[in-house]
């Protein structure tokens, strides 16, 4: 201990305040030695004992206390740091004239009960100091001190409460995604007979793997052998009613069980799956990074909208701290409610999204369809075919759209003086820059030579579009788009790809790009929309998340510089239907309901090993636009125009 002016200052060894866990309770250490501090008789006494008292707040924030050690028995913090605030308050009260005096000071704690940086539980206790004959201030050890509800063998817990977690609702407001029955799959070790041996174990473990067709079988094993001897080792959960696991094999496996639960969960195992995502059990990771507000064993958003919205959807814990009195009384000192998650409500038609999801389910290749509300802009289906393995295809794909595009080319062309009954050339091939470019293979020769512009859209001839592309620049190509909603910037909240058109190209560019290949790069989501702003007359801003308020869309989406035209959504909508009334279109003719309008497409990705042909089609019928992909679905409209007829005749029969 060293002195200044007579004053002595401690060699305090401070110790973190931190969280034990609830099985093994350690209190929290508060050390230090020696007193508060003394001073000269010539400084101010009031003066002295503010000084003291504050030094007793720092010390007691570090986690130390005068000259012995104490226990603080504050159990059941979990694992995380808490942050504590402790200031002297007002003026100490001195008592005393003649010998010896004692100050009596309040002090304010402020608890950081969840991790988050923000004070939870704060109150003020108090504290005496005692001056002994050298002038130097000594804390008077009252475990009142510490924390509220102590003394007498009295303990403090922190108790947590979680919240209900939010649902993800349909543009109806019905649960999607809400909580469904379930049952968790593993080996419950306490089921084993009493005296079972590792090996006993090993091989109900195995059996059980086998049973749910996991591959790393001795893997698993190894799992249940290393966990406690009660313990529960899960290896998969299943849907109430679901074909993924035989329940009734378990029977047959020692230790096996089949837990019933509840997890937030789709329609069906696929429902919209890559665009929902999935909630589980907090990873150590999500853990780490949530700075308290998330505990291991708490259900969270672990991918896609259930991933992003999570916190909206978690809502807030609550906390109780619990005193327990030396009989075991309890008793609770400060409490906070837990808030309930907030709903999150999408734009999705459950009858559109399932229509979409039974069209492409005999699709074995990546496969994506949006489907989107012309007159409100609202996305009523995203759907992902098996074969994306989980990606959203749908709404992220980055793929030239090939002909779907030509309704884009057809508004530039349209600007530049091109109308419909306007002759363009479609020759058999044609050459840009040295570069040959065909029409499609089986292209009917029939519809060769001069042919009225729309003949030319409904033909899909790659050549005659060409061949009329001096008026146009890829600036006017690009603000064609532009004004078909391609390309604009959304501040959606969820992944989502709108397209891009390049302004600047080489000769041979520009013309990849007027039969949508090249630079030209969309999504089923971005041709959805430019077949809903056809439909709509204008440029359409798709908007998926309505509410609530704080998690919606929001789109920033700016006006096209050349904004679309009544006149011109009229002459492209006629192109559109003349496709399926006489041309690559002509299976959705006899679509029942409202006269289809559409355009097919197929785009050439890749070369050598790694060729291959894409196939799309957009679509409207009434108030419903739709585009469908399919990678590596060949020339013609069979693979796409298939989907999107049978999702057509689905919606319709619902």
């Amino acid at each position: 201990m060293t002195s200044t002016c007579g004053s002595s200052v401690p060699d305090f060894r401070p110790v973190t305040w931190s969280i034990r866990h609830a099985a093994a309770p350690t209190a929290l250490l508060l050390v230090a030695s020696g007193a508060l501090g003394a001073c000269s008789a010539e400084e101010d006494p009031t003066e002295r004992v503010a000084a003291a008292a504050a030094r007793l707040a720092t010390t007691l924030e570090s986690g130390t206390w005068g000259s012995t050690d104490l226990a603080v028995p504050l159990t059941n913090l979990v694992d995380l740091p808490r942050v504590v605030d402790v200031v002297a308050v007002g003026e100490p009260q001195t008592t005393g004239e003649d010998g010896p005096r004692t100050a009596d000071v309040t002090l304010g704690w402020a608890w950081d009960l969840d991790a988050d940086g923000e004070s939870d539980w704060t109150y003020e206790t108090r504290a005496r100091l005692h001056e002994d004959d050298e002038g130097a201030w000594t804390p008077e050890y009252d475990e009142r001190v510490l924390a509220e509800g102590l003394g007498g063998g009295a303990t403090l817990s922190l108790a947590r409460t979680v919240p209900e977690r939010g649902d993800i609702l349909d543009g109806a407001g019905t649960p999607i995604v809400t909580d469904r029955p379930v049952r968790r799959v593993g080996i419950d070790k306490t089921r084993f007979p009493e005296g079972a041996s590792d090996d006993d174990v090993r091989a109900g473990a195995v059996a059980l793997a086998e049973v749910v067709g996991l591959e790393d079988t001795a893997g698993y094993a190894e799992r249940v052998l290393a966990a406690g001897p009660r313990a529960f080792v899960e290896i998969i959960t299943v849907r109430e009613g679901s074909q993924d696991v035989d329940l009734a094999a378990l029977e047959g496996v020692p230790g096996a069980v089949a837990v019933p639960d509840e997890l937030p969960l789709a329609p069906t195992s696929a429902w919209a799956r890559p665009l929902l995502g999935r909630a589980g059990e907090a990873t150590a990771e999500i853990v780490e990074e949530s700075e308290g507000a998330v505990q291991a064993g708490d259900v969270v958003g672990l991918s896609g909208l259930q991933r992003t919205f999570d916190a909206q959807l978690r809502g807030t814990s609550g906390l109780a701290v619990v005193r327990t009195a030396a009989g075991g009384a309890e008793s609770e000192v400060f409490a906070r409610e837990p808030v309930d998650g907030a709903d999150v409500q999408l734009s999705l038609d459950t009858a559109v999204q399932t229509s979409a999801e039974e069209a492409l389910a005999g699709t074995e290749a990546p496969a994506g369809l949006v489907a989107i509300r012309p007159s409100t802009g609202e996305v009523l289906a995203v759907a992902n075919s098996a074969g994306t393995e989980g990606q959203n295809l749908a709404a992220l794909a980055t793929l030239a759209p090939g002909s779907s595009f030509k309704v884009v080319t057809a508004l530039a062309l349209l600007r530049a003086g091109v109308g419909p009954d306007d002759v363009v050339s479609c020759t058999p091939d044609v050459t840009v820059a040295g570069y040959g470019i065909t029409n499609y293979p089986d292209y009917p020769a029939t519809h060769l030579g001069d042919i009225a512009m729309t003949d030319a859209i409904a033909q899909s001839c790659n050549t005659a579009l060409i061949n009329a592309r001096d008026a146009v620049s890829a600036q006017d190509l690009a603000d064609a788009a532009a004004a078909l909603g391609l390309g604009q910037q959304l501040e959606t909240g969820w992944g989502a790809f709108t397209g891009s058109v390049p302004t600047e190209t080489t000769e041979t560019e520009l013309a990849a790009a007027f039969i949508g290949q090249g630079e030209v790069l969309a999504s089923p989501l971005t041709m959805a929309t430019v077949a809903a702003s056809v439909r709509a007359g204008a440029a359409v801003t798709p908007r998926l998340v309505l509410g609530p308020e704080e998690v919606a869309d929001g789109a920033a989406a700016t006006a096209p510089a050349v904004p679309l035209t009544a006149e011109e959504a009229e002459v492209l909508s006629r192109y559109m239907r003349a496709v399926v009334e006489e041309g690559t279109g002509i299976l959705l003719v006899d679509v029942p309901g409202e006269p289809v309008h559409a355009k097919t497409g197929s785009a050439e990705v890749g070369a050598g090993d790694s060729y291959r042909v894409d196939s799309w089609m957009i679509a409207t019928q009434g108030d419903l636009a739709v585009a469908a992909l399919v990678q590596g679905g060949g020339h013609g409209s069979i693979a796409a125009g298939g989907i999107v007829e049978d999702f057509l005749r689905q919606v319709a029969a619902r």
